[in-house]
């Protein structure tokens, strides 16, 4: 299968030139892109290395990339490189369709703040008052603070189930209300509030879940025809939909889903029913015609959807620096308004700044493209000279191969139910990592006696010593504590 890859990424590079949109003066900040993709972290005393995109993409076994730029208030470029799928010879191109996974949260907030402007959804009342047919359950941690439409675009609603997994083509999909229950063919957990609404920030898919509901309870149209009506024929996304199957007709140009070995994803793609939370198949450019919206909106030009005011309220920060629907970070004319997408097979990233006119959008075909696109956006802020994502000095310890082997092992830690194994083993003279859960790996190197770092992303792995000297812990990110299986 890599071989197949890396065949067709080398016939990519002759006929890349047929596939990208921009004009003459473009192409040279295009090419530049595509050739100083940088590490994560450069390790002090070595030498800045810098690398072509088909060289990463080979190196990550991602088989297709589009890429989509903004700059002054318009669309400049928009660029393909790689296949659809690892068993094509069919380019990707502007018109490709990838899943967004969860950026389609913001998309779909915009349809929900449009129905606040309409008088139709209170952005601060209780959820409940607006579910026909499913209520949310009300238990002691909503008696005195209540779920409600804010608090879900911010991911503060205490809700339950972070993301979705989708389903196979061998499946069955469940409807809305099976989702919401967590009852089969459903497979995920309920969904409901497990903590005091507005106490803490929680990312929560389902809580995006129960706002399709309501959407389409309050519009009474499916929420394909609602999305299409409200935002997506609006603002000219023309190469987009949250239906879900995706339709034959939409097949023939979607770029099929690949695992981290390469492999593509069995029946190509999964069926995502909690379509506000990651059932949006798009392309990097119409990503950008909603940037673009968001911009002229912001700014008072443009106000297809929604007001100058509750624009300013979308990319106002609540909770741990996330808006109604996007991030939101930095201020001034450096204020930026982002999300990332992970279905199955596939990874993405939407960066725009709200003010000075510039975005970006990448969408992959692999769920190895999350490791690809930050070397890609630092090139970005290489040639536009942003003053984020840029690589980080990172200065390594020595370590004989007998204290490197005492961190190895499996490493255990239980999400949402599962048990998620990191295994570390030994790889010629450090360390290696792997997600079981996913077969991502990656390398790991010390900078302290019991901290090491990922090479390829700069993540941080701090391993627990106990008295005696035994390695009892592995805390990821400084966030997730795994725990050493016996």
């Amino acid at each position: 299968m890599k071989k197949l890859i890396i065949f067709f990424l080398s016939l990519a590079v002759i006929i890349a030139s047929c596939n990208q949109k921009g004009t003459d003066k473009d192409v040279a900040l295009i090419e530049k892109i595509g050739n100083n993709l940088m590490p994560a972290v450069i390790i002090e005393g070595d030498t800045m290395v810098s690398y072509s995109i088909y060289e990463r993409m080979e190196h990550y076994n991602v088989p297709g990339v589009s890429i989509a730029f903004i700059n002054d208030g318009e669309i400049k470029w928009a660029k393909g490189y790689g296949y659809l799928s690892a068993d094509s010879n069919r380019q990707v191109d502007e018109n490709t369709l990838f899943q967004a996974a969860s950026i389609s949260k913001p998309v779909a907030a915009l349809a929900a703040l449009q129905l606040v402007e309409e008088g139709k959804l209170g952005l601060d009342d209780d959820v409940n008052q607006y579910l026909k047919a499913w209520q949310l359950e009300e238990n002691e941690y909503t008696r005195d603070e209540k779920v409600t439409l804010r608090r879900i675009l911010s991911h503060s609603a205490g809700l339950t189930v972070h993301g979705f997994g989708g389903y196979s083509f061998t499946d069955t999909v469940p409807g809305i209300i099976q989702v919401l229950n967590g009852e089969k063919p459903s497979n995920s957990g309920r969904i409901y509030p497990d903590t005091i609404p507005g106490s803490i920030y929680r990312y929560s898919g389902g809580g995006y879940t129960v706002m399709q509901k309501m959407l389409t309870d309050m519009s009474g149209m499916d929420f394909p025809e609602l999305m299409e009506k409200s935002v997506l024929s609006e603002i000219g996304m023309t190469n987009s939909t949250y239906q879900q199957p995706l339709p034959a007709e939409y097949e023939a140009n979607a770029a099929a889903g690949h695992e981290p070995d390469g492999s593509m994803v069995e029946g190509r793609w999964h069926t995502y029913p909690e379509m506000a939370a990651a059932g949006l198949w798009t392309t990097p450019t119409d990503l950008l015609r909603y940037a673009l919206e968001v911009q002229n909106s912001l700014e008072g030009k443009s106000n297809s959807i929604l007001s100058q005011w509750m624009t300013e309220e979308m990319l106002t920060p609540q909770m741990n620096s996330h808006g109604l629907g996007p991030g939101v970070s930095g201020e001034g004319d450096s204020l930026r308004f982002s999300h990332g997408g992970a279905n199955k097979g596939y990874r993405c990233q939407l960066m725009v700044f709200a003010r000075n006119g510039q975005g970006v959008a990448i969408m992959t075909n692999s769920d190895n493209g999350g490791q690809l696109i930050p070397e890609i956006m630092r090139s970005f802020s290489h040639v536009y000279n942003w003053s984020f994502n840029k690589p980080l000095m990172k200065r390594t310890v020595e370590m004989t191969g007998e204290v490197l082997n005492s961190f190895t092992g499996n490493y255990s830690i239980t999400w949402q139910g599962n048990e998620m194994i990191f295994e570390i083993k030994m790889k010629d003279d450090h360390l290696h990592g792997t997600q079981q859960w996913d077969g991502i790996e990656f390398d790991l190197y010390p900078e302290s006696d019991l901290v090491f770092f990922n090479i390829d992303d700069g993540t941080s792995f701090e391993f627990i010593r106990t008295e005696s000297g035994e390695i009892t812990e592995l805390v990821i990110r400084r966030e997730y504590n795994f725990k050493k299986k016996k």
